[in-house]
């Protein structure tokens, strides 16, 4: 199966958006994902303009109360860990769990069981338009351990509550709904 059948049998079987705090609009997302797959058969790659599909993980320390948030060095905003998927990622999953761990420096990190958190789409810069990112959560081992990556300008653990003040509201969307799932 390719990536991109993996893509759409992800988006097709998500059951887990509704009722979850932030849930508004995440059906309709989803039609605007399968239908952006349907006319872009490249919609999974970055040279696909329109826009395309990317991974994303909240590295979240439930015991701690603290999710871990990367300083993006182009976009200078924190954000949970993610990126393009590449040629050699089997599913989405592996691709965000992936990015994740390249990110964060942080082996043996876990998804979240049952699939992804939430979906969300933000205009990039040209030539590209749009990322249409499908959002899991990832949890942290005991003890661990972050290491900042060439694609950060910082790497912090933040408590729950201090989100909202240093991220976007995408990733406090993110974390609410992984934090119901927790």
């Amino acid at each position: 199966m390719s990536l991109y059948d993996d893509a759409v049998l992800v988006l097709k079987g998500l059951p887990g958006l509704k009722g979850l705090p932030g849930d508004e609009g995440q059906e309709e997302l989803r039609q605007v994902y399968l239908d952006h797959l349907s006319e872009h058969p490249d919609g999974m790659w970055k040279a696909c303009t329109a826009g395309h599909v990317t991974a994303s993980a909240l590295v979240i320390d439930p015991a701690r109360g603290r999710v871990l948030l990367t300083l993006h060095r182009k976009l200078k905003m924190w954000l949970q860990m993610g990126g393009h998927c590449e040629p050699g990622d089997p599913t989405l999953t592996a691709a965000a769990l992936r990015e994740a761990t390249e990110e964060s420096g942080i082996e043996d990190l876990t998804l979240l069981p049952g699939g992804p958190v939430r979906l969300d789409r933000h205009p990039i810069p040209a030539p590209c338009n749009w990322h249409l990112d499908v959002q899991y959560a990832a949890l942290a081992p005991a003890g661990a351990d972050a290491a900042i990556s060439d694609e950060s300008l910082d790497l912090r653990w933040f408590a729950y509550d201090d989100v909202a003040a240093v991220a976007d509201e995408s990733v406090v969307r993110l974390l609410e709904a992984a934090r119901a799932r927790l």
